[in-house]
């Protein structure tokens, strides 16, 4: 199928236009609001913080374009040089046909691809989030945190890899059908261990002292019926001066963590709000409704791949073998954005949805809107939030309405 190469490149082409447009637009509207601030952001940042969060988001959009136009180069080149089929050919010499030779081929070659990102992800560590003071990391940190994550990217991913390709020849045309539950069992087994074995790997986690705060959140839990193991307190200030909260687990293995950056930051009656805030989202059912979601659209992905493995055009097209299911993951995984990418802004709708959801509940339990708003305001100025972004790329890229529309929405609910 001759036209299918023209359609990637075009595919590919149309989405860099829309993500270069996009950040264009949200730097002229950053522009256009930064010689006075608008009344109704005027509350929430002084003008030497306005400003600078205004030249921190020209400084990220301009970064993410060139990024853009580097990532598309990288994706062009590995698609038609040739550099693929030259990794498969010597992968699956080491044992024709094998699943672990080519689940290996599909591990070792994603982490390949993250290679040519290194350069541009310190200069975005060192460089640009430095100049904003954010970060804390050092060199030697950066770089151990690299190696820990390729690590586990092989420990992890290679014998998963090897799992899913060995499905096929023990259960037949339906292979993907067990696929999709052998990943999605994983994923909830990670959401318990992930706490436990992988986020120490590169955090210290140390349960929240007895005091005041721990006992007020504790209060918070046992009222809102949030049973949690326990609250810990992650050291994010090692790395970055952007702070936040979040739990992890369900059942009994749930667990509240604290970035001490964000203790540091708020008020005892805002961290609460924080906590209540991240509650809300459980209390809501937002994660239940989030994994079921993601269990559709994994179990559609694992029917296109395994499609797109019996259509002989498709490896074809970059010069891999036809019906071979280790190049068809791989190249639906670089292709699969292609596509994606335009339903982004329907993801972040939901997610918008979700935050306004858990803002109101957090509104509730505190029985006043003040402290999760004074929290919001304190976030927004502590990280230098883009106040102003345009519509559209807000409406594509946030996850979380922005400051003034949760400010609105909390005082309504």
């Amino acid at each position: 199928m001759a036209w299918f190469p023209l359609l990637v490149v075009a595919l590919i082409i149309l989405r860099l236009v829309a993500q270069l447009a996009l950040e264009a637009l949200n730097r002229a509207e950053s522009r256009r609001n930064a010689a006075e601030r608008p009344a109704a952001v005027a509350e929430v940042m002084d003008e030497p913080t306005y400003a600078k969060s205004v030249d921190y988001t020209q400084a990220k959009s301009r970064f993410a374009s060139v990024e853009y136009v580097y990532d598309v180069t990288i994706l062009l080149a590995l698609l038609f040089s040739g550099a693929l089929p030259w990794l498969w050919r010597h992968f699956d010499a080491l044992a024709p046909g094998a699943a672990w030779s080519g689940a290996l081929f599909l591990v070792v070659t994603m982490i390949l691809l993250g290679l040519p990102g290194l350069p541009l992800a310190w200069w975005s560590q060192f460089r640009l989030e430095a100049r904003f003071g954010f970060n804390k990391s050092t060199l030697g940190l950066w770089t151990t945190d690299q190696v820990k994550s390729t690590l586990l990217g092989l420990a992890i991913g290679f014998p998963l890899a090897w799992g899913l390709l060995a499905l096929v020849g023990r259960v037949g045309p339906w292979w993907w059908v067990w696929g999709f539950a052998l990943l999605f069992g994983f994923q909830l087994l990670m959401m318990v261990l992930y706490p436990k074995l992988i986020l120490p790997l590169f955090n210290q986690l140390t349960p929240l002292p007895d005091g005041d705060a721990r006992a007020r959140l504790l209060a918070l839990a046992d009222r809102t019926g949030f049973q949690a193991k326990t609250i810990e307190v992650m050291d994010g200030s090692k790395r970055s001066g952007h702070s936040n909260a979040f739990f992890t687990g369900f059942g009994r293995f749930r667990r509240i963590v604290l970035f001490d950056t964000l203790m540091a930051q708020l008020t005892q009656e805002e961290l609460e709000a924080v906590l209540a805030h991240e509650i809300g989202h459980y209390k809501c059912g937002h994660i239940p409704k989030g994994l079921a979601l993601v269990a559709v659209l994994q179990f559609a992905a694992f029917g296109i791949v395994a499609w797109l493995a019996n259509a002989p055009w498709f490896n074809a097209t970059f010069g891999l073998p036809s019906g071979v299911l280790a190049p068809t993951f791989l190249l639906f995984a670089l292709l699969g954005g292609l596509v994606t990418f335009w339903f982004t802004f329907l993801g972040n709708r939901l997610s918008r949805k979700n935050e306004y959801e858990a803002d109101a509940f957090a509104k509730q339990a505190m029985n006043s809107a003040a402290p999760i708003i004074g929290a919001l305001r304190k976030l927004s100025q502590k990280n230098l939030s883009n106040l102003t972004p345009h519509p559209l790329y807000s409406a594509v890229y946030y996850s979380h309405p922005t400051l003034v529309e949760r400010e609105r929405s909390v005082n309504q609910a």
